[in-house]
């Protein structure tokens, strides 16, 4: 798949739509491949270093991207104008409109062709017109456009060619139509040229002839150069290179969104996430499942804040200061029908989650696996921790803390005391740390219960998909905390933590 990322460096994209007028104040949402081609296409001829870059590079690139249409992730967008009374020559003044879509400049549209794939020759080209693309649209319109990586590739696309915005079986509002200007393939267009010439150019004669020519080269790219004067001129009413196809686009997409007033009052530090697919991951994976979870939420992040710099500390882990004690976030998996298969993901931060941070998870729809695996997301509420205590073991106070996952221990061991005193220093040492009562009491297990089956620490996945990590402890122990007072979770505990690993659930038992 070939994707294109386009952010709007000053909030504005200023772009009319072909054959309509601009007072009539509409806008070309989102931008018509025709408009994309030209704009790569004058950035070769004003920027591009053609000793590199030939012209019949170029055209290869064109032709490839006409071969099919794109579809469009469209981030939101306020259809917005400004109205000016522009001086004239005769003296007065004529009122104009000045149309233009208002948008985030951190977000990030995105154009895909899902069955394009580039050779290295075309992708480097395309890579050099893109970095040097200063706008789109108008002069105003400020742009930065990259090719994206697969990793930040949005699930679905919004936006796409179709005809009709009602659902025939439901009734439905699916989308509404939009015309955007395209160009033709360039297969399409020659077989076009060759029955033009053969039956309108040669009756020609004169100066008609020649507009004719002049505006219908042999090249698709040559034929995507020409002025709208030019084709004005000589009796077009559309580019010949180019065809009208229909998209449909989200009803709201350029629509502003309602102002609701701020309710909550208690800090957002959870969110939750149901997980759906088949088969699910079972609980031994959890350290692996913690660490996909967290890099597929990274790429969502640089996709919907606008690169690796903007992605949340909380959420990232970095850049947080040297108090900072285990503040950031958990990404714990969880078996909540105790059936050994991971359907939720607790996603917790004890200092908080930012409203970009909030906006981020609200994005994130799909989780992949290693191996090619793929599960779909399904955000249940973000939250203060205790708005999920009815559904999750994680949250919620309790006097007695059970291991769901193996604990492995954060420091390398000391000749003496034994091995199981120095954990117990150990858990103590992590929960004065983090601010958390030590626990009265600390029983060491061999095994535990996972949907019927007795597993021992070996039977879970143990280690950090992360080279060159050093790893105090590779073979866990299983863990019971006892309190003298009520502790309110999560609770996380030992190397790993952040992941899956050291995982503590709530009991029934008074300690």
């Amino acid at each position: 798949m070939l994707a294109i990322g386009f952010r709007f460096l000053a909030g504005r994209y200023h772009a009319n739509p072909w054959g309509r007028h601009v007072n009539e104040a509409d806008i070309e949402w989102p931008p018509a491949p025709w408009r994309i081609c030209r704009a790569l296409i004058s950035t070769w001829y004003h920027k591009a270093d053609h000793q590199q870059f030939t012209f019949g590079q170029l055209e290869i690139l064109i032709d490839v991207l006409s071969e099919t249409q794109p579809v469009y992730e469209l981030p939101p967008a306020v259809h917005a104008h400004t109205r000016h009374y522009m001086p004239q020559w005769k003296g007065n003044t004529s009122l104009v409109f000045d149309a233009f879509a208002r948008v985030d400049p951190q977000a990030e549209l995105v154009m895909a062709w899902p069955e394009l794939e580039l050779t290295n020759d075309a992708s480097m080209l395309l890579d050099d017109l893109l970095h040097k693309l200063g706008y789109l649209g108008r002069a105003e319109s400020w742009v930065e456009a990259r090719r994206l990586p697969d990793e930040e590739l949005p699930e679905t696309f919004q936006c796409q060619p179709g005809e009709n915005p009602v659902d025939t079986d439901t009734g439905e509002i699916v989308g509404e139509v939009v015309r955007l200007l395209a160009p033709q393939s360039h297969q399409t267009y020659q077989r076009w040229r060759q029955g033009f010439v053969d039956a309108e150019i040669s009756e020609q004669k004169g100066k008609k002839k020649k507009l004719l020519q002049q505006t219908s080269p042999e090249s698709l790219t040559r034929a995507l150069c020409l002025d709208t004067s030019e084709l004005q001129k000589a009796g077009w009413s559309q580019p010949p290179a180019g065809i009208f196809v229909n998209y449909l686009r989200p009803v709201d997409c350029l629509r502003p969104k309602l102002a609701r007033p701020k309710t909550r009052t208690r800090p957002v530090t959870t969110a939750r996430f149901m997980l759906v697919g088949k088969p699910l991951p079972r609980i031994e994976d959890a350290i692996r499942i913690g660490e996909r979870f967290r890099a597929a939420l990274m790429g969502k992040a640089k996709y919907v804040l606008g690169g690796e710099g903007n992605i949340p500390p909380e959420l990232s882990g970095h850049d947080l200061g040297q108090g900072n004690r285990h503040g950031h976030a958990f990404f714990l998996p969880e078996d909540v029908d105790a059936d050994g298969r991971i359907d939720h993901l607790l996603l917790h931060a004890p200092n908080g989650l930012s409203a970009q941070a909030q906006k981020v998870l609200a994005r994130f729809k799909l989780l992949r696996g290693k191996q090619g695996q793929e599960w779909r997301v399904v955000l249940e509420g973000c939250g203060n921790v205790n708005d999920f205590i009815a559904d999750s073991y994680y949250a919620g106070e309790s006097l007695v803390w059970q291991t769901v996952t193996p604990y492995l221990r954060p420091w390398h061991l000391k000749k003496k005391p034994p091995e199981r005193e120095q954990i117990e220093l150990f858990v103590r040492k992590e929960c004065r740390l983090r601010g958390l009562p030590e626990p009265e009491r600390i029983e060491f297990q061999t095994e535990i219960t996972v949907h019927g089956k007795s597993r021992r620490a070996i039977h879970f996945h143990r280690f950090r998909n992360k080279r060159g990590l050093a790893q105090p402890d590779t073979r866990g122990c299983f863990l019971r905390l006892h309190f003298a007072q009520p502790l309110n979770g999560p609770l996380a505990l030992g190397f790993g933590c952040h992941f899956g690993l050291g995982l503590f659930c709530r009991t029934t038992g008074t300690g």
